[in-house]
Formats: structure tokens, C-alpha cells, sequence
């Protein structure tokens, strides 16, 4: 089984000095929580390549620690999270998603260690969120983050948020294996990476992002200073391996979201500066919410969104020129029973992608949820290409602790 928890040995060590101190302070709130989970991929096709089966079993432990003291102005939660999967030595992989310690005042707050950051309001692509790299092995639609060293501090104050971030650490981008799916038809080899910076991992990656709401807007402004999270993917000197190639970037960031009654509106935009390449891509699009539908309990969304990226290369973003529309059906019951369904479709094309996710609580501590990716690609020029084979169905059961 291979480990990817690729965080620096003073980082977790000293994180792991920290909590015993903090542990040893007068306890406010000392709790623990999180799942253990089991879960079956079938895949509809053989794989293209040799190594890969179309059945693939894995199991999740992630719990969860929190524990607060001074009348809860200060905090610290660890969230390790570790995968063992049956087939693809590089998706069985542990990581530390969060390792923080928080200070709350009244106006600031203070995070130091590893922590999970979120931006964004789209629901196809996340263009903004620049901060945690994706744990690509984990799913292909690349909302699952890894932990990343981080100091953030933000002020709170009547004319927005501002949120400073200092990263002195990087951390490198997971792929699948040769015994995985969902991959290129070149294997990544993670362990050649190479970097634009001279300091390579340790470069200083700083950030900054101001926030506020208006009456029924809420807008957001960032700025992003340091190693690219998604590397170049180039050819090693004997054609036979692709190999990460990480240059420093500077990304521009905004995204808006404007709440009236049933509709929400939704933009995300980028403008990315690299050594390579410079770039504009943006998503935008409109949500709106059928309430109570035939005077039930439940709750139809209907979503649609617009994908352009000016670089016109799909082998570097399949998303240059598509449309997305969706579906979010809530049910609103006591099992909390959930249904979102996608499709991506190229405008140039007729290439497409199909999402399903689906999940519903059974009694007060288990969960199961329902996953379908499907593709219909044809052009052989598009960074979909590579997993056109690779439809599958999820099924995934949890219990919570």
C-alpha cells in the first residue's frame, strides 16, 4: 500500500507537539466524529489497458477530533482520512485533511497547520478555488482536497472579510495508477516531478481573497501567488511515463452569486499568468428552485451553466466551449434523501459527460449513496478522451460515529 501523505516531517511532528499541549488544557468541548465506509465500483466496459478489472472494492476510515477550550476562542480538530482499495495501489492512501488549531476573536480569527479551504458557487467547475490541491484518485470530479500547511488570518470588518494566506508547503497532485481507472493511457509518475522554482515543494505560496455581501449579492475577490496545482503533464525520455511538471502561477479570481426568491445566479471567472501560457476561463450560469412541488415536501432545482476557456486546447481543459444542465431533487424527509444529475455537453461536439449522485440516510447512523460518471467522447484531441471507457457505477454504504 502506498502512503501519499506527502507533508514535510517538521510540519507533522510539530502539529502533533501541539495537540499533546493543547490536549493537556482545561477541556471546553472534547469530541469525536467522522465515518467508516465501504465501497464497489462496476465499470460498464473493459479497460483499454491490460492491468485494470472492471470490479473495484475500497474502504474509507476518516474520523474526525475536535476539541475546544478559553470559552471556545481557541480550537483544534485533526481529520486524518485514510483509503485502502483492492486494486490500485496509488488510490490506497492516507492523508491528513486538517490538522488546525483556531484562535477566534472578535474581529479576527487565527488558523495555523493543515486545513481544508473552499471557494466557489458553480456547481459544474470550481474555477476560484486555488488553495488545497485534489485528490484525483479519490473521484474524478475533483471536489475531494488534500490537507494544506497553511497560516490564514481574517479580519472581519463592515466592509468585508479579508483572508491572508501564507503556504510554505506543497503538496503534489494523486493519479491513478497502472492497476487503476479513470487514467491516461501513460501512467503519471508522481515520483518524478520536477518544478519551475528553484525551491521546489518549499516554495512560499501566498494568497489573499475579500468578501462581502450586498442586500441579495455575495461577491468575492482573490488573488493566488505560487506553485500551480495542476502540473503539465510531459513525456519522460523514454515515452513510456507521463511526468509532472509544476510551474509557479499567478491566478485573479471572482466569483458572484446573486439571490432573488427561487433563482440563484452564479459566476465564477479566472485570468491564470503562467511561464507557458496565460489564460481566461470562466463559468456562469442560473439555478432555480420549484418549491414544494405538487404539494409535496419536495424541492426541484433546475440548473444550468455556460463552461469557456479561451486556451481552445482540449487536451489541456475539456470545458472550452460547453453547456451544463442539471437537476437537484431534495426530498426534505427524515432520511434526508438527496438526487443530482448533469450533463456536460462540448458545443463543437458531440462529446458528453453524464453525473449522477444520489444519497439517503437509513436509521441514525448509516448512509448510502449512489454514484454513476459517464462519457460519450469521440474525439481523440480532448483530455476526456483517455477514459472514454471508463463509465462506472458506485455504490457506497457509510456508517457515522
Amino acid at each position: 500500500m502506498t502512503l501519499n501523505v506527502n507533508v514535510k516531517k517538521h510540519w507533522l511532528t510539530g502539529g502533533l507537539i501541539s495537540a499533546a499541549m493543547l490536549l493537556s488544557a482545561p477541556v471546553a468541548a472534547n469530541e469525536w466524529s467522522g465515518f467508516s465506509a465501504a465501497e464497489y465500483r462496476y465499470f460498464q466496459h473493459e479497460s483499454p489497458f491490460s492491468e485494470p478489472d472492471q470490479h473495484n472494492l475500497s474502504f474509507v476510515l476518516a474520523p474526525e477530533y475536535y476539541h475546544e477550550w478559553d470559552d471556545g476562542q481557541q480550537s483544534l480538530l485533526i481529520s486524518p482520512f485514510l483509503r485502502v482499495d483492492n486494486q490500485d495501489a496509488e488510490r490506497s492512501h492516507a492523508d491528513i485533511r486538517e490538522l488546525q488549531w483556531l484562535l477566534v476573536k472578535d474581529d479576527w480569527e487565527l488558523r495555523v497547520g493543515l486545513s481544508k479551504v473552499f471557494w466557489g458557487v458553480t456547481e459544474s467547475q470550481h474555477l476560484v478555488d486555488v488553495i488545497n490541491q485534489t485528490d484525483l484518485v479519490e473521484n474524478s470530479d475533483t471536489e475531494d482536497k488534500l490537507g494544506q500547511p497553511m497560516i490564514n488570518l481574517s479580519f472581519f470588518k463592515d466592509w468585508g472579510t479579508v483572508d491572508l494566506f501564507v503556504m510554505p508547503y506543497f503538496r503534489e497532485r494523486t493519479f491513478a495508477g497502472k492497476d487503476g481507472r479513470l487514467r491516461s493511457s501513460l501512467v503519471v509518475d508522481t515520483d518524478k516531478a520536477s518544478y519551475e522554482s528553484g525551491a521546489g515543494r518549499q516554495h512560499l505560496d501566498v494568497a489573499m481573497r475579500w468578501s462581502q455581501t450586498f442586500g441579495d449579492w455575495d461577491v468575492g475577490l482573490s488573488h493566488f501567488y505560487g506553485t500551480n496545482r495542476e502540473p503539465l503533464l510531459q513525456l519522460n525520455s523514454t515515452f513510456d511515463a507521463l511526468l509532472p511538471y509544476y510551474e509557479i502561477m499567478h491566478q485573479s479570481g471572482v466569483d458572484i452569486q446573486y439571490t432573488n426568491e427561487s433563482w440563484l445566479w452564479k459566476l465564477e471567472a479566472i485570468r491564470r499568468d503562467t511561464s507557458s501560457d496565460t489564460f481566461t476561463a470562466m463559468t456562469g450560469g442560473v439555478e432555480y428552485t420549484f418549491y414544494g412541488v405538487f404539494d409535496s415536501d419536495i424541492d426541484v432545482g433546475v440548473i444550468s451553466e455556460y463552461l469557456f476557456d479561451d486556451r481552445n486546447d482540449e487536451l489541456q481543459t475539456p470545458f472550452e466551449d460547453d453547456i451544463m444542465i442539471g437537476s437537484r431533487i431534495t426530498w426534505n424527509d427524515e432520511q434526508s434523501t438527496e438526487l443530482l444529475i448533469g450533463m456536460v455537453q462540448d458545443l463543437e461536439s458531440s462529446d458528453a459527460s453524464w453525473n449522477i449522485e444520489a444519497s439517503r440516510r437509513l436509521g441514525d447512523r448509516w448512509k448510502v449513496s449512489l454514484e454513476g460518471r459517464y462519457f460519450s467522447v469521440r474525439n481523440n484531441d480532448t483530455a476526456l478522451y483517455s477514459i472514454r471507457d471508463d463509465d462506472y457505477l458506485q455504490l457506497e454504504f457509510a456508517r457515522y460515529f
